[in-house]
């Protein structure tokens, strides 16, 4: 097998990788009903200022970068040591310009939080709507995908400051707009906050893929499930995602549309092609059909 080959598979590998991780670490997670405690909204900033010092300290580059090279290939390890090594004594543009290659090489083996920060060195030395942008959506990846409790708050609060400083650039970017209000449904102040932007960003583009599926998770983990499904099917109807027929199955399921749920799950099965999440898939049709 080549090493382009052996890369692209990485690649694929990571992607089914992170769907998985997203569906089993959010909250919600889609796997249970809404008890009386954990259908409630959260609480109002519940994680703002929770990025302490340990947390900051899981996401220095260092040790971001120490962590993601015990997970790849050792060739690809060394090149982006020496790229590394060059980074450290370089200074101004050149410095900026290593930073880029750098995130995109760790884009390309599926590192996201090495990747993030060295977008946001980029951001820093080149500070634009754009460049904070994608420091931002690459910070929200990371916190979607890591299981790791310290790091997860540190990312969502680097997220947030990078959508704070691409709206300051342009107070107009839509895509900031949503990031900023992602960012506030997940704990960085009052939920309600977050919510309403998310619906502004709706009222001007009804069809936007990001602000749909994040209102549409927020409403099951509140318990709204008929709200969910218009917001599941807005997403399907314009990027059909394995992840949104998950949660439309399971926003389906609690208002006791079994069938239609099976039907949302099988699909979701069928998208992702993940072991893992097909055996769970299984038991719960099997347990829906029962149910019939």
């Amino acid at each position: 097998m080549n090493s382009n080959t052996r890369s692209k598979q990485i690649i694929i590998i990571g992607a089914v990788l992170l769907l998985v991780a997203f569906l089993f670490t959010r909250d919600i997670k889609g796997l249970v009903k809404p008890t009386e405690e954990n259908g409630k909204m959260p609480a109002s900033g519940q994680m703002a200022g929770a990025e302490s010092s340990s947390s900051s300290a899981v996401l220095s580059i260092e040790t971001s970068s120490t962590a993601a090279k015990n997970v790849i290939n050792k060739n690809l390890a060394t090149d982006i040591t020496a790229l590394e090594n060059g980074y450290k004594t370089a200074s101004g543009t050149e410095k900026i310009e290593l930073a880029k290659q750098l995130a995109q090489k760790w884009d390309d083996v599926e590192q996201i939080t090495p990747s993030a920060l060295y977008l946001e060195v980029v951001a820093q030395g080149e500070p634009s709507s754009k460049s904070w942008l994608a420091a931002g959506n690459r910070f929200m990846k990371a916190f979607e995908s890591t299981q790791d409790s310290l790091a997860q708050p540190a990312l969502l609060q680097k997220a947030n400051t990078s959508y704070k400083n691409a709206l300051e650039k342009d107070s107009a970017n839509i895509e900031a707009k949503t990031g900023l209000g992602v960012t506030i449904v997940n704990g960085l102040g009052a939920p309600m906050q977050g919510i309403a932007m998310l619906l502004e960003v709706v009222a001007k583009d009804p069809k936007n893929v990001k602000a749909n599926m994040n209102l549409g998770i927020f409403s099951i983990k509140s318990g709204q499930f008929d709200k969910a499904i218009p917001r599941f099917n807005t997403v399907i109807a314009t990027a059909p995602t394995p992840e949104a027929y998950f949660y439309l199955g399971t926003a389906l399921e609690n208002l006791g549309r079994n069938k239609e749920a099976v039907d949302a799950y099988l699909t979701s099965k069928k998208l992702a092609a993940n072991p893992t999440l097909s055996s769970f898939i299984d038991k719960k049709v099997a347990e829906l059909k029962n149910k019939n």
